[in-house]
């Protein structure tokens, strides 16, 4: 099979995995082999309500006291999940996994005067001096109006961006990836505009690879008529994927989804803007009953770590799986370890394998087509794939996950997240180019 320009320019992957911390992130097998097997599978209330049982036959079991506090926070119920963690580090004062799972709880709560201390007490010392050098700041504080804003998109293939202005500069362009966590900058325009810069960490990416990225700190992100004070940043060479992706196009930062869950973010790739509202009481209410009103797919989704949202999906009609929801994925809608290929029965065309750029660098990527994929009851067919080789997120925090569901797939929807009741709502509309 012959590669075109075409195929060439649509297997090109951006950002992808992310930053795992699957050990800090998983307690190890306990006394209860049919939780731990429930939680395997991604069924976290039955789970829940197993490890729940063996703590009434002995309260002081720490897996199923920090296994209690991993379901809480996939959930973002906090106070559960800061209960059963404060309780297991009672028991093992020593023990990772309950403070880096706390830490994590306390950062999504903006609450990093008591993140700080116990990221440092994990071994991740660069993101604890990052939250340290707020002291007396408060994080994410959103000025501006009551409701909401809109943010046209300035190219919405290969990836949607739109424009962001940082520390009062200029605007420029941003790419939205849910498959990153804080905002990313690009490292020389970190300097042009001043971002306060800390130490350094490795992260691992698409396929497996791995590379060094900064912590920062921004005093103001503009966005629409929002503006988003005292930001957390990584910064990491953002550019260099101007001219492979984006056709040219300076791109000089990544909006993830630390920035996206202090809002009701909506994703409208056929209406061509990224929406921002409030995530205030009245306002997710009138958008529940408009979503009810639309008829809107609607579904559950957990969140590891700071940005690995997960939600029940399925590909080729096969037994439904989780899904790491990361819209980063350029030229594709779906890529997943070998172990779901095989499963769904799709074969990746190795004569047409070719070179891809993800965040750790140079990628190889075998495309393949999936014949249904669906996100909940949102379904599309004859979807583009790309396997990439290893697939480190499958088993990164002690549940399956069978693959990563992208922009390929969202292309005709509008995806909205809301992070206060935990649910995907999903909308499939016409282009307004169409």
């Amino acid at each position: 099979m012959k590669i075109s320009g075409i195929v060439l320019l649509i297997i090109v992957l951006i950002a992808g995995m992310g930053w795992l911390r699957p050990a800090a992130a998983q307690a190890k097998l306990g006394s209860s082999p049919s939780a731990d097997s429930l939680f395997k599978e991604g069924k976290f209330a039955e789970a829940e309500k197993s490890y729940s049982e063996a703590l009434q036959t002995d309260p002081r079991d720490l897996s199923a006291l920090v296994r209690l506090g991993f379901i809480a926070l996939l959930s973002n119920r906090f106070d559960d999940a800061e209960k059963w963690l404060k309780s297991a580090m009672s028991i093992k004062s020593d023990d990772p996994a309950p403070k880096s799972l706390l830490a994590e709880a306390y950062f999504r709560r903006d609450d990093f005067a008591r993140a700080a201390p116990l990221f440092r007490a994990v071994g991740e010392l660069a993101k604890a001096e990052q939250l340290e050098s707020f002291a007396d700041l408060r994080p994410c504080p959103i000025e501006g109006p009551a409701g909401e804003t809109s943010l046209p998109f300035v190219m919405t293939d290969p990836l949607p961006v739109v424009q962001v202005k940082v520390n009062g500069h200029e605007a420029v362009n941003f790419f939205i990836d849910t498959g990153a966590g804080q905002v990313i900058l690009d490292t020389a325009y970190a300097r042009e505009i001043g971002a306060a810069q800390f130490g350094s960490e490795n992260g691992t990416f698409a396929g497996g690879k791995t590379a060094s990225y900064q912590f920062g700190r921004v005093d103001s992100a503009t966005l629409g008529d929002f503006t988003v004070k005292n930001l957390p940043v990584q910064i990491l060479d953002v550019r260099r994927f101007s001219q492979p992706v984006f056709g040219g196009k300076r791109v000089d930062g990544i909006i993830g989804t630390v920035l996206l869950y202090h809002f009701l973010a909506t994703l409208d790739y056929p209406g061509g803007n990224l929406v921002l509202r409030r995530p205030a009481r009245e306002i997710l209410y009138l958008f529940e009953e408009e979503a009810r009103a639309r008829k809107l797919v609607v579904l559950p989704f957990w969140m590891a770590g700071d940005h690995f949202m997960v939600a029940w999906g399925s590909v080729n009609a096969r037994p439904p799986s989780l899904f790491f929801v990361d819209t980063g994925l350029a030229g594709g809608g779906f890529s997943c370890p070998a172990s779901t290929l095989k499963d769904a029965g799709i074969k990746p065309v190795a004569s047409a394998a070719a070179e891809g750029i993800g965040g750790g660098g140079k990628v190889r990527i075998v495309p393949f087509v999936v014949q249904e994929l669906a996100l909940g009851e949102a379904r599309e067919q004859n979807v583009p794939g790309l396997f990439l080789g290893p697939f480190p997120l499958e088993y990164a925090f002690g549940f399956r996950i069978g693959g990563l569901i992208s922009h390929g797939f969202f292309r005709n929807f509008a995806l909205t997240f809301d992070f206060n009741r935990m649910r995907i709502y999903l909308e499939k509309r016409q282009s307004k180019t169409d």
